[in-house]
């Protein structure tokens, strides 16, 4: 996969883990050089505003990827804070988005065909889910990073972006004994949804927190200093139960793809204004699970695992769906911590 159009933004300075901190809903002191993290960040109200995983470069030095999308966005956030909110901080963010070409190989075969081309050792006890590495990749230096989106074992290739047609047709040549496929956006997309992957600004609307999309892990309980949006969840509102809430849905009829957007009821029979209490944010036909799949905020989903709900479609009918876990396909992880 090309995942050049990820938002990169390179962030240096003595005060990098103090605004890390204070950005993301998780800790960042203990983050090691050579070593990854996921998080989140929040608006005042603490809702979820973008998401993506951060390296720790050095010392002083991170990469934060950002949600394609926002990368400017976020950007201009950061800029806000620092400028107007936190001057005392030493730190300083630079857009390199178009700097990195970003290549990302994927599936079982991921380690064999990647170790055909760098001198990296990629040893599952040398090179962890969540490390990052530095080396010669088709002989051109790179970053290479262990995460995925697909929930196989992957790895996401960083070069120059001068040299990102070298890589990739040293990596399609090397690959043709495994039978390699590049892929698209429209795969990346389903693969992520089998997982329960989010995609800020298609599952979230600026209404959801990280608790409402089943991420409390993200949130650092005892970090001992206030992070952006961490008063805003404490509201009476943050904390009902009937909140909307991520979960998945699989429809009885395994062949029918739901709607994006698509409204959901509990009672399909109800006559006029209708008591809607979700709807679908993701939805695809998974060939790995042979079955329709959705993702959708419905109120206090994660409790109602099991039920079945309505959820409208063409001519006024509804397609019948049941609450499931939003994690379709290797719960576990397996896949991804060869």
């Amino acid at each position: 996969l090309d995942a050049s159009t990820l938002g990169k933004i390179d962030i240096q300075g003595p005060d990098s883990r103090e605004f890390l901190n204070r950005i993301y809903t998780s800790d960042w002191s203990r983050l090691s050089v050579g070593r990854c993290k996921y998080g989140i960040m929040c608006t005042e109200d603490g809702m979820v505003f973008d998401d993506g995983v951060t390296a720790c470069i050095g010392e002083q030095h991170f990469l934060m990827t950002t949600t394609t999308g926002g990368a400017s966005r976020v950007l201009e956030w950061l800029e806000a804070w620092l400028q107007t909110e936190w001057p005392e901080l030493r730190v300083f963010c630079n857009s390199v988005t178009d700097h990195w070409a970003t290549i990302a190989i994927s599936g079982p075969s991921a380690r064999k065909l990647l170790s055909n081309v760098t001198d990296i050792d990629l040893g599952g006890q040398v090179f962890r889910f969540m490390d990052w590495r530095e080396g010669l990749v088709a002989g051109i230096p790179a970053r290479v990073f262990r995460i995925s989106f697909t929930g196989e074992l992957s790895y996401e290739i960083n070069v120059q972006a001068d040299y990102a047609t070298t890589v990739w047709d040293s990596l399609i040549e090397h690959g043709e004994s495994y039978k390699i496929c590049p892929y698209g956006t429209e795969t990346m997309h389903i693969l992520r949804a089998e997982k329960g992957f989010i995609i800020v600004g298609q599952d979230t609307d600026g209404s959801v927190t990280p608790k409402d999309l089943g991420l409390d892990w993200a949130i650092a309980k005892h970090k001992g200093f206030s992070f952006l949006g961490e008063r805003g969840m404490e509201r009476a509102d943050c904390l009902r139960n009937s909140r909307k809430q991520l979960v998945g849905l699989k429809t009885l009829d395994r062949t029918k793809v739901l709607k994006e957007g698509a409204q959901i009821v509990l009672d399909s029979k109800q006559r006029e204004r209708m008591n809607m209490v979700g709807h679908v944010t993701s939805s695809y036909f998974s060939p790995t699970m042979d079955h329709s799949i959705a993702l959708a905020l419905i109120e206090n989903g994660q409790q109602r695992y099991g039920k079945t709900v309505h959820v409208s479609h063409e001519n006024r009918e509804f397609q019948a769906a049941e609450i499931c876990s939003p994690v379709f396909y290797d719960p576990d992880g397996a896949r991804q911590n060869v």
